[in-house]
């Protein structure tokens, strides 16, 4: 136990001797503290730019051209960070998504920083 308390004091970050311990990591590494986060999931179908002009002049029954074309995948976003694509799907009478891409966690990573 001692040799094991050794490996978790003394050296941290190249400084050697500062007392302070650090605790072994978990076994099991357990998570089950964050499994209660909410979390907001949303599908983004496109996205259009418009000049306040045209926003006023909008009413019941315009239609608003968005960037994407039909048949390309939407963009599914947790708390507006991209995760995954997928395509629409219909599941008791609402609509669903059908994951087909999900986002590499190296790209996710790199999604923090921008």
């Amino acid at each position: 136990m001692e040799q094991e308390q050794r490996s978790f004091t003394g050296e941290r970050e190249g400084k050697e001797g500062m007392g302070e311990e650090v605790s072994p990591p978990k076994e099991n590494g357990n998570l089950d503290f964050i499994l209660d986060i909410p979390l907001e999931i949303s599908v983004e179908l496109g996205r259009a730019k418009i000049l306040i002009s045209e926003l006023l002049q909008l009413g019941q029954g315009s239609v608003v051209e968005l960037s994407k074309l039909a048949g390309e995948p939407l963009e599914i976003l947790v708390n507006q960070k991209l995760v995954a694509r997928g395509e629409v799907v219909v599941v008791n009478e609402k609509f669903g998504v059908r994951l087909t891409d999900i986002i590499s966690p190296t790209e996710r990573v790199k999604q923090l920083g921008a």
